[in-house]
């Protein structure tokens, strides 16, 4: 099969579905079919080179909306030669531009919405809400309901898309989604990472790995993390991503008022060994998401051996606790202390078992090849 995906922007600072696509293009070509990429903004050299196939900019792209009269004209040209599309994510014209593209062509599209239709965003957002609703009515619901299908990363973000625009009519598909596991000498990429911050070496790291962005819950994090400090006095909170919406200013003074800023280490985003060796590191990765469609970051740490301490809304909690990866609770400052509290207090033994859990859970529910496998039997099916 030859298959395009297409994603508005592909610097990876933006997060999990840019991840999400460039693990869908590894997955697709280690199993024999090719994979290739359009997006909008034109790509640094540095961003392509993890992506196997073609990368080809329909751009340039105007506004927050991504629009680009280049897109539908490029699909238009270039449909007969794929097998299928897949759109990452809504709310930009990459959406309307392949459905404008593919009018008059056999060739099916499906759609990752990523999160995108959570009911979060209407209560966290409500003006932002009336903007997409405008632009549910006007477009996107056609996207929706034309697409051979829509693909959920798991069961809860299906059920929740449901409960957020009217109407909504869909071909709904959970085929999961994976990492690949870490390669390289991981010792060597763990030196990386403390030649890269000594200031880290011999203590004991609890990681956040994603944006910092109110989203993510990083305030409560931090409250968090001040309340347990006392407790092991090796314990330090990593705070790595990209600062957003220059939110992190904000957070130091938080920190600082806490009580625990010389606790609290930022280190802007990771990426390459220096990012595998932070996962390394770490003795527990932490992210209260007020929603999370997925949480990549979450399986990269598990893939690790890393267990994790999350909210209940990053939607693939239930199978980490069932499966011993981790703990969950509510996103709030009580939630996340508890969850510290309670790892704290695990003896070693059992903390030692929740790294086998993890690695375990991985392998069974999010490795690379086995949501590559079913990603590739939902094409088929189309």
């Amino acid at each position: 099969m030859k298959i395009l995906q297409c994603v508005g922007n592909i610097d990876p600072a933006l997060g999990g579905s840019v991840e999400a696509a460039r693990q869908l293009a590894i997955a697709l070509d280690r199993l024999g079919h090719g994979a290739e990429l359009v997006t909008l903004c034109r790509p640094q050299t540095d961003w392509t080179t993890s992506w196997p196939g073609a990368v080809h900019y329909a751009g340039p792209a105007h506004t927050r909306y991504l629009y680009s009269p280049s897109l539908h004209r490029w699909i238009e040209q270039h449909a007969t030669e794929y097998d299928a599309v897949v759109i990452h994510g809504l709310w930009r014209y990459t959406s309307l531009g392949v459905w404008r593209g593919l009018r008059g062509h056999k060739v099916p599209y499906f759609v990752f919405p990523h999160g995108m239709l959570d009911p979060y965003f209407r209560r966290a957002f409500p003006a932002k809400h009336v903007q997409k609703t405008a632009c549910w009515l006007a477009a996107e619901r056609r996207i929706v309901r034309d697409a051979k299908a829509i693909l959920f990363t798991c069961e809860e973000e299906r059920l929740r898309a449901r409960r957020t625009f009217w109407p909504y009519q869909c071909r709904e598909h959970v085929v999961g989604l994976g990492v690949a596991r870490p390669e390289g000498d991981l010792a060597a990429q763990k030196e990386e990472f403390y030649a890269s911050f000594p200031q880290l070496a011999g203590k004991r790291l609890a990681l956040f790995l994603a944006r910092i962005h109110p989203k993510k819950g990083c305030d409560l994090l931090i409250r968090a993390f001040a309340r347990v400090a006392s407790a092991d006095p090796l314990l330090h909170l990593v705070m790595a991503g990209p600062d957003e919406c220059g939110w992190r200013a904000e957070l130091e003074r938080l920190a600082a008022q806490l009580a625990v800023r010389s606790r609290i280490h930022w280190t802007g985003p990771l990426y390459g060994a220096v990012k595998q060796g932070a996962l390394c590191a770490a003795d527990v990765l932490a992210l209260p998401s007020h929603t999370e469609n997925f949480g990549i970051s979450v399986v990269e740490a598990m893939a690790c051996g890393v267990p994790v301490l999350i909210s209940n809304q990053v939607n693939i909690w239930r199978e980490i606790e069932s499966d011993g990866a981790g703990l969950a609770a509510p996103p709030d400052v009580d939630g996340m202390t508890a969850l510290f509290e309670h790892w704290l207090g695990i003896p070693a033994p059992a903390r030692l078992r929740m790294r086998i859990n993890a690695v375990r859970s991985f392998s069974r529910r999010f490795e690379l090849e086995h949501f590559a496998r079913e990603f590739v039997a939902c094409m088929r099916m189309a």
